[in-house]
């Protein structure tokens, strides 16, 4: 991870943690403070749909069925993305992978450095996600009680209307949880003897956003001292 004399160190990060665990809001925050962009796969689909193109209409087609994107599709247009020039230092990946083979495949063209795994009990992800609102418009996630809008009910970011997902139910949470624990054992194995790994745990249902960026800087840092 050391840098050449003269040149800025890259680092390329992936950010894991369930569904309620933060992870998108870390990543925002780490962006700023890292200089690095943070690439959310799902962001990426939503930009490409705003243009008409033949990609966008393919993706498009696939989000309105409810189904995944294939795998090819994605990995072309995160290959595109990781070549833009704001990733010349690193980059927070968030979203992906979320399977074995789309890590093995992301590891054939591009090399990731660090994993931040974040862990957060059942409990807390379940208070999270029941309390949780999103933007209609753009997608920014917040929280009636940790993360509240200036305006009550509206983006900061866009002004769109923010809403409850209908599946931000315990049971339905739940399942989530199980099905992510499920898929992200067997990467978080095959990421062990490769990179490095930072693991912040949460505790405290009440952690600011801050307080959590704040920890993962220093253990990143750490890595850095070694």
């Amino acid at each position: 991870m050391q840098p050449r004399k003269g040149e800025k160190q890259r680092t390329n990060l992936i950010i894991f943690g369930p569904p309620g665990s933060g992870k998108g809001t870390y990543a925002s925050r780490l962006q700023s403070k890292l200089g690095i962009p943070a690439i959310s796969i799902g962001d990426i689909f939503r930009e490409i749909t705003e243009i008409d193109s033949e990609l966008a209409r393919e993706i498009k087609r696939y989000m309105n069925a409810g189904e995944l994107v294939p795998d090819k599709t994605t990995q072309t247009v995160l290959r595109e993305r990781l070549s833009e020039d704001d990733t010349k230092r690193g980059f927070i990946l968030d979203g992906y992978p979320r399977t074995l083979e789309q890590a093995k495949v992301l590891t054939d063209f591009v090399k990731i450095d660090v994993i931040i795994n974040l862990v957060v009990p059942k409990w807390i992800i379940i208070e999270r996600l029941s309390s949780r609102r999103i933007c209609k418009n753009c997608g920014e996630v917040y929280n009636v009680r940790f993360l509240k809008p200036r305006m009550e009910g509206v983006c900061d970011k866009c002004g769109g209307e923010l809403h409850q997902r209908v599946d931000d139910t315990v049971e339905v949470i739940e399942e989530r949880l199980r099905v992510y624990e499920k898929q992200t054992q067997p990467l978080l194995a095959y990421y062990t003897d490769r990179v490095l790994f930072v693991e912040f745990k949460c505790e405290d249902i009440n952690t600011p956003p801050e307080v959590a960026v704040e920890e993962i800087l220093k253990k990143l840092k750490n890595l850095e001292d070694r």
